[in-house]
């Protein structure tokens, strides 16, 4: 096995929305790519904002509801494609706990404190995913599992503070309008490299993917096109 700093590395983008169950889906997934390549392939990622709905508002929408409206599906369509994903997610670990009252939530505070914790991890860090992947899969399991509002500033500052981000800046944050900006310019750059859909996983700044892929799309084409250029 070689050492990290002996392996070639492999830098992933991952373009997302905390509201978007085949984006936690699609991580479970590429876990398994990691865990595939320990010891041959050092990963890094980081994690872009993407809004699937920017104008929702404040106090959200009842999800089937919102899915019906948006994408014109039967009540029973939708119940379907909920029971699909949550058989899914379970089967990677991952539970989905869409109940009556579930929200869809306006994501773009999430996005904020997503940038900061991506903002003060280091380039040269040893680990493959840092504090800023901890907090979306803290974010994710805050939705889709327990129902939390994660638009809320107070429950956002809970959950930054649960992955150990001080929760005095993440309410700071939250107050003000940082990273905002941030948030805006990342949206508008991978939306001028066409990603359109959510999630999109960018190899080596160059090759995308898009969608949940299953496990052995990602390894063929790490396989072809970066262990063996390396080679």
């Amino acid at each position: 096995m070689l050492s990290v700093t002996d392996m070639p590395r492999l830098s992933i983008d991952i373009v997302s929305d905390v509201m978007c169950p085949w984006c936690i889906i699609g991580w479970l997934k590429f876990e398994k790519v990691i865990a595939h390549f320990a010891g041959r392939l050092d990963f890094r990622v980081q994690w872009h904002p993407f809004e699937l709905n920017p104008d929702m508002p404040p106090d959200g929408e009842d999800a089937a509801s919102h899915v019906m409206r948006k994408y014109g599906v039967s009540a029973e369509q939708s119940r379907a494609n909920s029971g699909r994903m949550a058989g899914i997610a379970a089967d990677l670990g991952f539970t989905f706990n869409r109940g009556p009252a579930f929200r869809m939530r306006n994501s773009f505070d999430a996005h904020r404190l997503l940038n900061w914790a991506g903002a003060l991890e280091e380039p040269e860090q040893v680990a493959a995913t840092g504090v800023q992947t901890a907090l979306k899969l803290a974010l994710f399991r805050a939705h889709f599992t327990d129902n939390r509002d994660v638009s809320d500033h107070r429950a956002l500052a809970e959950i930054a503070a649960s992955v150990g981000l001080d929760r005095d800046r993440a309410a700071a944050i939250l107050a003000g309008d940082d990273y905002g900006e941030m948030v805006r310019t990342e949206e508008a750059y991978w939306a001028d490299q066409n990603v359109t859909g959510v999630p999109a996983f960018i190899l080596g700044g160059r090759m995308l993917i898009p969608g949940a892929q299953d496990p052995e799309v990602f390894i063929r084409v790490i396989e072809t096109k970066v262990l063996a250029a390396a080679a």
